[in-house]
């Protein structure tokens, strides 16, 4: 049998990297007076491309790269699908929302593919100094995509908030990759997997654990590190926080994933517990705040928050009954939360003069489309039967209780029926017909084309498919997760790569 080629095992991020060079340098090329609006094309094209050799890689064998680096497998062709579908529908939503005159248009088309590159790399790792420089990657080009909104006092405020908090919790990510390494001699996950039971020093085994949860509970703005995630999504434009609010925390949660079940799956009395608090909170600290909300884009801020701590729950479950249910509620929050921001977008503008929820009161009769579609989103977060939102809830709810966390499980049924309060307020201001010559201030309508049609078909596609015919997502979110089981066997020697995990 012919091995695979280095190369193939990271395609994708390949095909990213290049596509985001080539709009770089077209950028450069055109004449200042000439519109950048044809280099999102470039950029959407070069993305599509990447979601086919993501589905592409599931004629690989599963397999290892680069010194076992990085991998092939079911788990990370699932979420590099998924992050490439985020980011071709935020860059299909930027193609007709992002005006004309925006300073540096080629510059945002290509941030957003290089922030691709650095999110698909993140699940793919399976070495962690790799999973620091892919989450750099990341991150930089999205605290720069935050702030875009130069001319507004928000969109810096946002930036420099989201740089700072994430360069704090970067360093506690390093900082339990650096204690992990004196424990085990290794940065190798599935080595770490190995070693790590039989470390002399087990306390800095539990420091490198905690210090690492830190640091990706940040990036998923779970509960007590969240405090970023307000003022982020109220700052930076809309099309941005479509793709802020889900294609990072896939990545993220990814990493979560990988870290808990297959690095260190035998502290699992630990983490678990840890786990289930941060979920509570989660749950409980986001929903309290979005009942206060008047800001659409803060409520939907803490709605995020809380949507954390539905996918925490999942993490009670047992092997791969949890894992799956993770990965099925992070596809399912990302097809409905992209949705609700291009709503969003479409409504308020890029300059968000309609910003309050009483700035929605009634949508649907000023836009029949837009107000059903905002209701038809808000109708899947709530989780009500036959949206992506209610299998999510239903799968994660139902791992944490066959993890015996019974409670746990309540406990997110109490806080889904608290969420309802506030998007049922939303949904209903939107369906209030105005009362007499009462004269509601509409935002400039932005040129809704192809690309913006496509974008809201897509998330309403994607949505109703995982609520009506959920058996093919589940299904490849169950392979993802045996694929996250039982650690390799130890390598022959340091210099060839270990063989694939046994599963």
């Amino acid at each position: 049998m012919n091995p695979v080629p280095d190369i193939y095992r990271i395609l994708p991020e390949v095909i990213l990297a290049l596509t985001g060079v080539a709009v770089m340098l077209l950028d450069a090329s055109l004449p200042p007076a000439w519109p950048r609006r044809p280099l999102g094309w470039v950029a959407a094209i070069g993305t599509t491309v990447a979601l086919w050799a993501s589905l592409w890689q599931l004629s690989l064998p599963e397999g290892s790269a680069f010194f076992s680096t990085v991998e092939t497998s079911a788990f990370t062709v699932f979420f590099h699908v998924l992050i490439c579908g985020i980011v071709l529908v935020a860059l299909l939503l930027s193609l007709d929302t992002l005006p004309e005159h925006t300073h540096h248009q080629g510059e945002f088309y290509a941030l957003v593919v290089f922030g691709a590159v650095g999110m698909c790399l993140l699940t793919s790792a399976v070495e962690l100094l790799l999973v620091f420089i892919a989450l750099e990657i990341s991150s930089i080009s999205t605290y720069v995509l935050a702030g875009w909104r130069k001319q507004t006092g928000r969109g810096p405020e946002a930036a420099i908030k989201y740089f700072l908090l994430g360069s704090f919790a970067t360093a506690f990510l390093l900082y339990g990759i650096a204690l992990i390494f004196g424990a085990t001699g290794t940065t190798q996950i599935y080595q770490i997997a190995l070693l790590a039971p039989t470390a002399q020093n087990q306390s800095l085994v539990l420091a490198a654990l905690a210090l690492m949860l830190v640091g990706i509970l940040f990036k998923v703005s779970a509960a007590p590190f969240h405090v970023w995630t307000p003022d982020v999504y109220e700052g930076a434009p809309s099309p941005v926080v479509a793709l802020l609010s889900t294609a990072p925390k896939a990545a993220a949660f990814a990493l979560l994933l990988r870290v808990v079940y297959e690095m260190f799956p035998n502290l699992r009395s630990l983490w678990a517990p840890l786990l289930w608090i941060v979920a509570v909170l989660s749950m409980t600290v986001g929903n309290l705040a979005a009942l206060r909300q008047q800001n659409v884009k803060r409520m939907l801020a803490y709605s995020a928050i809380a949507h954390a701590g539905y996918l925490l729950a999942a993490f009670a479950g047992i092997g791969s009954i949890g894992i799956a249910a993770a990965a099925f509620y992070t596809a399912a929050y990302a097809a409905m939360n992209v949705g609700i921001f291009a709503v969003v977008t479409l409504v308020a503008g890029y300059d968000e003069q309609l910003s309050l929820i009483d700035d929605y009161r009634g949508l649907i009769y000023r836009s029949p489309i837009l107000g059903s579609l905002l209701i038809f989103f808000l109708i899947s977060l709530i989780g009500i039967p036959f949206t992506g939102g209610f299998f999510a809830k239903f799968y994660s709810f139902t791992a944490a209780v066959g993890g015996g966390a019974i409670w746990l499980a309540i406990i997110g049924l109490l806080n889904s029926g608290l969420a309802a309060a506030y998007y049922l307020r939303l949904a209903l201001v939107a369906a209030q017909r105005p009362v007499g010559d009462q004269r509601i201030p509409q935002a400039p309508k932005p040129a809704v084309g192809a690309a913006v049609i496509a974008a809201l078909f897509l998330a309403v596609a994607a949505t109703l498919v995982l609520g009506i015919i959920p058996g093919a997502t589940l299904g490849a979110a169950q392979s993802a997760a045996h694929t996250l089981q039982a650690p390799p066997a130890p390598a022959a020697t340091a210099v060839t790569d270990p063989a694939p995990p046994a599963h």
